[in-house]
């Protein structure tokens, strides 16, 4: 959520920055008008209750001095009536101040380009992508050849944008979920942690708008109202939420393998092949809550730690800072880690990497107490470190063979059993 001082400041400066992230235009007039309403409504609480305080008084003297209290007890009731209409009416209001602010993005940092995803800027690439003698497949063929993925039995079981791995490819998949865990706990200092798979609605809205996009997560029935987590984000950031963190305690760096899933809302028709875009998928997620004046350079460091896995994997990618209008809800700045898959011939998405500053702090009310001993929200940072069926993607593709086999990088021989190759069995 977006400090509410600084929308009380400079409302207008507010709503100049956020019309450069594109979409429906910051409501300033709305604003003020809910600020004048609330104004006026707790100038008559205290009014109203200045009065109550002053007819009380007049009720204690007039006891003393044996006088009719009769009409001032009538006047204490209409106040109390009245006091209590006043503050139902600010709390229905302070109810859709609320949700008029939760629905606000976050304001872009300086740095971040302007304009929608056509301003997006390459910071950097790593690797050249490796030149094929022979006619490269995508991970789709490839895994299929292999008998190692099945879209057709993923579809039967559970509809489209779902696939099923056997064997070796399957084994594949798991040794880079324990790769990234180890390199990031090893060598980056995180603390692994297991988190739930379903959050609260407060969890949701605690790292994004609920209101806005409920419709991009699975809703659970049941006896209570629980939603699938479209990333370990959603749990981990929140156990923070409604915490007071001693100074000496951060930064704290949490690493979570997770299922994700996601509606995949308004994607129809994109990414339908294969498992680029799947409403079920895997991830290494890494979350730090950090001193707000040390984010900016633990934004860089969590990035440089997505990099270093594909790194290790000798996977070519290329990183790319996100322009106002590509960047997500709650995000200040995002870095996206691109990798190379050449059976689609270009860069895809592998890892976000975003600052959110203070925004998903002052929405779960996660602070800690800075060296004067004053509460102060947090910043949070997330990136993926990586995404591990896209990393499966990749992998199939770029270090695939003319036979149809597949060569395991390096860096997995160790969790594959000093497997070098994966062929059909």
């Amino acid at each position: 959520m977006i400090d509410i001082q600084l929308l009380r400041k400079d409302p207008e400066g507010v709503a100049k920055r956020l019309a450069t992230r594109g979409g429906m235009p910051f409501d300033a007039d709305q604003f003020q008008r809910f600020e004048k309403t609330r104004k006026d409504l707790q100038t008559a609480v205290e009014q109203t209750r200045a009065s109550q305080n002053k007819i009380a008084k007049d009720i204690g003297q007039a006891k003393a001095k044996g006088h009719d209290i009769a009409p001032l007890l009538a006047q204490g009731e209409k106040l109390k009536s009245l006091l209590q209409e006043s503050d139902q009416q600010l709390v229905k209001l302070q109810d859709g101040f609320q949700d008029f602010l939760g629905r606000i993005p976050n304001l872009p940092h300086e740095s971040v380009p302007v304009g929608d995803e056509k301003a997006n800027r390459e910071e950097r690439r790593w690797g050249e992508p490796r030149r094929f003698e022979f006619q490269p497949k995508d991970h789709v063929d490839i895994g299929e050849g292999l008998g190692g993925l099945d879209f057709a039995t993923g579809a039967k079981v559970a509809g489209s944008r779902f696939v099923v791995m056997y064997g070796q490819v399957s084994r594949l998949h798991r040794a880079i979920a324990q790769f990234m865990l180890d390199v990031h706990t090893r060598d980056h200092g995180y603390t692994e942690t297991y988190a739930p798979y379903l959050v609260t609605p407060e969890s949701a809205n605690g790292v994004s708008s609920l209101a806005k996009f409920e419709g991009d997560l699975f809703k659970v029935a049941g006896e209570r109202t629980l939603y699938l987590i479209p990333t370990a984000e959603y749990p981990v950031t929140n156990y923070v939420r409604d915490e007071i963190i001693p100074l000496e305690k951060l930064p704290l760096k949490f690493v979570c393998h997770s299922p994700c899933f996601r509606s995949e809302a308004g994607s129809a028709g994109k990414d339908t092949r294969g498992m680029i875009r799947n409403h079920q998928f895997d991830k290494v997620e890494l979350v730090q809550i950090v001193h707000p004046e040390k984010s900016y350079a633990a934004h860089e460091e969590l990035t440089g730690h997505a990099e270093a896995i594909l790194k290790k994997l000798e996977l070519p990618y290329r990183v790319v800072t996100l322009s106002t209008g590509d960047m997500g809800f709650s995000s200040a700045k995002t870095y996206d880690l691109e990798v190379w898959l050449p059976g689609q011939n270009a860069y895809r998405e592998i890892s976000s990497c975003s600052n959110f500053e203070a925004f998903q702090a002052r929405r779960m009310q996660a602070r800690f107490r800075n060296d004067k001993g004053r509460p102060e929200p947090v910043h949070t940072l997330n990136g993926s470190g990586l995404a591990v069926g896209r990393t499966l993607v990749a992998i199939l593709e770029n270090y695939q063979q003319p036979d149809g086999s597949v060569i395991v990088p390096t860096a997995l021989r160790s969790y594959m059993g000093g497997q070098e190759r994966i062929t059909r069995a």
